[in-house]
């Protein structure tokens, strides 16, 4: 047995980044549970861990917004044109159970649909979900009751979900755990959580950034194929994390990832795509032929225009600025004083993707909260983008409450509508602005400050830069492996200690 002195001293776990000592919002939320955590708490000593902690109160806000949802379950669902919306609780998930065949037991994709309809309007895995949720509703009792048994289904499938993304953001990176609780306590994420199916294809899109934070670039890849499966955003992710293998000349890690997500989604598809063509295509003429629609610029446009955009003109323009907004990634990711975590990219992209797009239904605020958790961890800028997209939601609802209530005229008016909508914008872009920022001048990166690289970035975190454009670059600003340790390296004081970002 070999001696003490000869036994390697274990190896400590890096110090967890504790928000109430770096962030003067958690700091002082925390007040509400006995204050900031002490210098000599012992931590990891209970099973109330931060990872724990976070899934717990991400499934009891899920549960809340289930509350919400409660006068529409009553009935607003079913009696009333305008009562779903004045009261907020619209869900397209009872409405879609008979809409789309589930109730007469069609198959998605291979059985036409009456109506205007003809096919399921959801990339294949979504159809999956959907259908494996109708296997498990009673097929008893009027069909009232049925689809109130479909949503219920539905929403502990998408609790789960849920779940999933609030384990999978509180571990991608390792030291900030805490973090979690800025998408657990996001009250647009309970609040939309059960509109429609976007939870899925969200937790798949976790998912892969856990993998790809811990290496496994090949998992990434098939997780990121099963979310695009699901929904077409995550395949937007490919964009940034091209620029930044680019940069540090990681092009192995790369193309698995491409290999792994284009092998996962064929897999799905393939089979659809040669026994039901027409079917499996639907949603992909869908969404070409779907002309301007709710929360979007275009709309605003449209409304106030005597000549509106043509869907034409619309589809090729808002592809145009998707890839504009794409060079534009790519440019600052290469002139960059440092290379820009994958988190904060990630963000820009699928940002600039829901900006652009005709349409913006409230519950694609599900697609960004996750990144921006792991893009900007800063409770105060979080909050700000939250309150703008909780106003978003409220102004559709009332703004359909005004259109669906007749001559009452109840609710939002369509400049009012507009309002909501510019808000949601600008929100957005506020948030875009403050992580160009963060990637423009690193020292005010919350992560960064805190001693870390890149930590979502996996075999990007720590690496050395193998293409780059020096006009911004500065010797502080060195990579890790460049440079022992970074000049901004341990926690942010709070303010009244005498600093702030």
């Amino acid at each position: 047995m070999p001696s003490a002195e000869t036994t390697p001293a274990r190896v400590r776990e890096p110090e967890t980044v504790r928000p109430t000592r770096e962030d003067e919002i958690a700091a002082a939320g925390s007040e509400l549970i006995g204050g900031p955590l002490g210098r000599r708490a012992l931590t990891g000593t209970s099973w109330w861990t931060p990872v724990r902690v976070v899934a717990l109160v991400a499934i009891g806000m899920f549960a809340l917004g289930l509350v919400q949802k409660a006068p529409c379950y009553d009935g607003a669902w079913f009696f009333g044109a305008s009562s779903q919306y004045t009261h907020a609780c619209y869900s397209d998930i009872p409405h879609l159970y008979q809409g789309r065949g589930f109730a007469d037991g069609l198959v998605p994709y291979f059985d036409k649909l009456p109506g205007d309809m003809d096919y399921l309007e959801y990339p294949v895995l979504t159809g999956v979900f959907m259908e494996v949720a109708s296997w498990l509703t009673p097929g008893s009792g009027s069909i009232q009751r049925q689809e109130q048994w479909y949503w219920f289904v539905n929403a502990g499938m998408l609790m789960v979900c849920a779940a999933v993304i609030a384990v999978c953001v509180s571990r991608t990176h390792r030291r900030r755990p805490w973090d979690g609780l800025l998408l657990a306590l996001a009250p647009a994420f309970a609040l939309t959580a059960t509109i429609n199916w976007d939870l899925l294809a969200v937790a798949l899109t976790a998912a892969a950034m856990l993998m790809w934070s811990r290496g496994r670039a090949v998992a990434f890849g098939v997780l990121l194929g099963l979310a695009t499966a699901a929904k077409l955003y995550p395949l937007v992710l490919l964009g940034p994390l091209l620029v930044l293998c680019w940069r540090a000349g990681k092009w192995r890690e790369f193309f698995l990832a491409v290999g792994g997500a284009a092998g996962a989604w064929l897999v799905v598809n393939v089979p659809v795509m040669l026994f039901a063509f027409q079917g499996w295509s639907k949603f992909y003429t869908f969404s070409h032929d779907r002309g301007v629609d709710f929360g979007s610029f275009w709309l605003i446009w449209s409304q106030n225009s005597s000549n509106p955009p043509s869907i034409d003109f619309v589809n090729t323009t808002a592809s145009a600025l998707v890839v504009l907004s794409f060079l534009g990634i790519a440019a600052l990711t290469f002139t960059a004083p440092r290379r820009p975590r994958f988190a904060q990219l990630a963000f820009l992209m699928v940002a600039a993707f829901i900006l652009t797009n005709k349409v913006y239904s409230p519950q694609y605020v599900l697609w960004l909260v996750a990144l921006a958790v792991l893009a900007r961890p800063k409770w105060r800028d979080f909050l700000v983008w939250q309150a703008c997209e909780v106003a978003y939601f409220l102004g559709i609802w009332l703004y359909l409450a005004y259109t669906t209530s007749g001559d009452a005229h109840k609710g939002l008016p369509t400049e009012g509508y507009h309002w909501a909508i510019a808000l949601h914008l600008l929100g957005t872009l506020y948030l875009c602005a403050v992580i160009v920022r963060d990637i423009l001048r690193p020292e005010r990166d919350v992560v960064r400050r805190s001693g870390d690289d890149d930590p979502s970035g996996g075999v990007l975190d720590g690496a050395a830069d193998r293409f780059v454009l020096r006009g911004l670059r500065h010797p502080e600003h060195e990579s890790p492996e460049e440079k022992s340790r970074t000049d901004w390296g341990g926690p942010e004081p709070l303010p009244h200690e005498g600093r702030s970002l």
